[in-house]
C-alpha cells in the first residue's frame, strides 16, 4: 500500500522534534508566554527579546549570538578567544528555539514559517525558514535559492540583507529537481543558490569562500560551476562615486507607499553623498512587467495545453497562496500559448534575448554601474496575499546579479492613506496592519558582476546608514 503525503509529511515532523536537544525544548505554557498570546505585540519575537527572557542561552551565549558578525566570529575562533563548540551550541539553541516559535514560506510538513518581527505577515518565500531563521539571528548566516525571488524576497520581508549571485558561480548540482513543469526549456530561467546575513561584508565573506578567491573552488565540486574565481577588486574606497539608475515604479505594478518612500529616501541619500543618479525612462520594451509576463511564461511552460494540474502531479493539496496564484496575470502572455512547444521555446528565447538587448542598451546608454530598483511592489504583507515578484524575477530572466539591502520601515503615521492593488492578485497597502514591516532597496548589476554588484551594495549601504 502506497504511503501517503499525510504519514510522509508526519514521519517528516517527528524527525524534526526528535533533532532537538530535549534540554532545550520548552514547555507549551512557556512557549506561549514567550510568544505573548493574547497580547498586543503577540508574536512579535525579536521586539519582545523572547531569547533572552526564555533563559535557554548564557549571556556569553547571547553575546555570541547577537554582537559579532561572521568575519568577526571567524577571527574570534582562529585566535583561540572563542571556540568553534561554543560558537555552534550558541547558535543551535538559538535555532532550536527559532523552530518552537516560527512554526510566505508554507508546505504541508511543518506548516507556515512565522516572520519573527511581525507575526501577522509572510516570512517571504520560498526560502522563508532562512529569512526567519537569520532575522532571528539563530543562524549568523544561510543559503536560499532564488528563481524568481526566492533569496530576495524573504530578505526584504525579515529584513536582512540578500543576494542572488550569477547562475552556477555558486553550486547547485545535486539538488532534487522539481517535478514540475515536466520540461525544463533549454536556455530557460535556472535557479541561483546564495547567501542571507546581517551584512554586505558577510555576503561577500561567503562568496569569496565559496566561489575561490585564488582557484575555483566552486567547478571542482560542481561540473555546471562556472570555473571562475572570485575576482579581488581594487580596495575599497569610501570615497568612490557611483553612476545608479533609478528603476522607478512600473504603472502596472505601483509602489505601496512605504516602498516609495524607501526608494526616494534612498535616492536622496545617494545623491547627498556625492553619487550620479540617473532615473531610468519607462519603456514597455525594458519594463518589470513585461520581465515578469516573460519569467512566468518560462516557469509554466508545459508540452502539452493537457498535462495534469500541479496538485495531481504532486499527489497533495497546494497551500493556499499557491493555490491563488498558478496563473498571476490578467490578459494574455508576450508569447502565444497555442504555439506548439518547439515555436513557442523559440518564441520565448528571442523575446528574452530582446529585453536582455534593451537592458543592456540602457546600461550602455547612461554608463551605469548599477540600477537602484525596489525589491518588490510591498513590504512584507499579510499571509497568502503576496503578489507578482515581477521586481526580482525580471533580473533572473537576464542573469543580473542582485541583492537586498534593508533600509526603513513602513510607519502608519508616514504612511497614513491605504491604496487599492491595481490587479486582482496584488495585495492591498493597509497601513495598520504592514505598520513597522521592514523596507528594502535592491542593488543590480550585468550578468557575472557579481563582485562589482556586491562593491557597489557596500558603498549603497555605508551612504543609507550615513
Amino acid at each position: 500500500m502506497a504511503v501517503t503525503w499525510q504519514e510522509l509529511a508526519a514521519a517528516h515532523r517527528a524527525r524534526q522534534q526528535a533533532s532537538i536537544n530535549p534540554e532545550w525544548i520548552l514547555s507549551p505554557e512557556s512557549l506561549a508566554k514567550l510568544a505573548g498570546t493574547g497580547l498586543p505585540d503577540e508574536g512579535r519575537l525579536i521586539e519582545r527579546r523572547v531569547v533572552e527572557k526564555s533563559g535557554l542561552l548564557t549571556d556569553k551565549e547571547l553575546g555570541i549570538t547577537e554582537h559579532y558578525s561572521v568575519r568577526a566570529l571567524l577571527n574570534m575562533m582562529a585566535t583561540g578567544k572563542l571556540s568553534a563548540l561554543e560558537v555552534t551550541v550558541a547558535f543551535c539553541k538559538r535555532a532550536a528555539l527559532a523552530q518552537q516559535l516560527t512554526a510566505d514560506s508554507e508546505n504541508n510538513i511543518f506548516g507556515r514559517t512565522l516572520n519573527p518581527l511581525r507575526p501577522n505577515l509572510t516570512a517571504g518565500g520560498s526560502s522563508g525558514g532562512e529569512g526567519a531563521l537569520v532575522a532571528f539571528r539563530g543562524s549568523p548566516i544561510g543559503v536560499g535559492t532564488d528563481i524568481a525571488g526566492s533569496v530576495r524576497i524573504p530578505s526584504l520581508c525579515c529584513g536582512v540583507y540578500g543576494f542572488k549571485p550569477s547562475i552556477d558561480r555558486v553550486p547547485y548540482g545535486g539538488q532534487a529537481p522539481f517535478p514540475y513543469p515536466m520540461l525544463r526549456a533549454p536556455g530557460g530561467i535556472a535557479p541561483a543558490a546564495g547567501p542571507l546575513a546581517h551584512s554586505v561584508d558577510d555576503l561577500t565573506l561567503f562568496m569569496r569562500a565559496v566561489v575561490g578567491s585564488s582557484t575555483p573552488n566552486a567547478s571542482r565540486y560542481d561540473p555546471k560551476s562556472i570555473p571562475l574565481a572570485w575576482r579581488e577588486l581594487e580596495t575599497y574606497e569610501e570615497n568612490k562615486k557611483l553612476t545608479i539608475g533609478i528603476l522607478t515604479e512600473d504603472p502596472e505594478y505601483p509602489l505601496q507607499p512605504p516602498v516609495r518612500r524607501a526608494l526616494d529616501e534612498a535616492a536622496a541619500r545617494l545623491t547627498r553623498a556625492g553619487h550620479r543618479l540617473v532615473t531610468l525612462p519607462h519603456n514597455a520594451a525594458s519594463s518589470a512587467g513585461l520581465g515578469g509576463r516573460l519569467s512566468f511564461q518560462y516557469y509554466t511552460i508545459l508540452p502539452s495545453p493537457d498535462e495534469k494540474p500541479l496538485d495531481q502531479v504532486l499527489g497533495e493539496p497546494l497551500v493556499a497562496s499557491l493555490a491563488k496564484g498558478v496563473h498571476p496575470f490578467t490578459g494574455g502572455f508576450p508569447v502565444d500559448p497555442a504555439l506548439e512547444l518547439p515555436q513557442r521555446i523559440h518564441a520565448l528565447t528571442m523575446a528574452r534575448d530582446a529585453y536582455a538587448a534593451a537592458w543592456h542598451t540602457l546600461w550602455r546608454k547612461y554608463e551605469l554601474d548599477v540600477v537602484l530598483a525596489p525589491g518588490a511592489a510591498t513590504t512584507a504583507v499579510p499571509h497568502d496575499s503576496y503578489g507578482v515578484p515581477v521586481y526580482t524575477c525580471m533580473w533572473n530572466l537576464i542573469d543580473y546579479p542582485a541583492g537586498i539591502i534593508p533600509f526603513g520601515k513602513a510607519s502608519k503615521d508616514l504612511d497614513p492613506h491605504p491604496q487599492k492593488a491595481v490587479g486582482p492578485f496584488e495585495p492591498d497597502y493597509d497601513p495598520n496592519a504592514m505598520d513597522g514591516a521592514p523596507c528594502a532597496v535592491q542593488v543590480v548589476a550585468p550578468r557575472l558582476q557579481d563582485e562589482e554588484c556586491l562593491q557597489a551594495m557596500r558603498i549603497i549601504d555605508q551612504a543609507l546608514k550615513n
